[in-house]
């Protein structure tokens, strides 16, 4: 399969997961040049390689964990813009590692998503009190995404 082949086929996988298409996207040297990097951890693969598809098709480079132990060591030392945590994982869950980001001087004030299918009210308030910058319930779209990653990248 051929890579134009490939990255048709997210943006199918990516219409058909959300009924619709990611919105355009102008490529200009300016952005190709300042790509900016976006940590995704999320441990079900199907979710995370939508949301990297996603990502990937607005324009951002992701850098993909599996799992959240661990991921602190990894991202030492590397430019990182925003992350987006899934919460519920197992060993390590992503409020435990919104607290190791907050905690380490490096990535403090990096913004923080969380993107999960916790959605009540409730569930939303702790993610705030955790930490997070930002809340997108599952399922989301495209829109979403991009909407909540531009208020925080400018």
């Amino acid at each position: 399969m051929s890579m134009g082949e490939m990255s048709m086929g997210r943006t199918t996988l990516i219409e058909e997961i959300l009924g619709e298409s990611p919105p355009p996207n102008p490529i200009d040297k300016e952005r190709i040049m300042d790509k900016k990097t976006i940590l995704v951890v999320e441990d079900d693969q199907d979710s995370r390689f939508a949301l990297c598809a996603m990502l990937s098709s607005l324009g951002y480079r992701t850098l993909e964990f599996a799992s959240a132990v661990g991921v602190m060591d990894d991202i030492k030392g590397k430019k990182i813009h925003l992350a987006m945590l899934d919460i519920m994982m197992p060993e390590m869950s992503g409020y435990e590692l919104l607290e190791q980001l907050r905690a380490s001087e490096e990535f403090a004030k990096l913004p923080v998503f969380l993107v999960t299918a916790k959605d009540t009210d409730t569930e939303v308030l702790e993610g705030y009190k955790y930490g997070a910058d930002y809340y997108i319930a599952k399922p989301y779209t495209i829109r979403q995404i991009d909407y909540g990653i531009k208020l925080f990248l400018k």
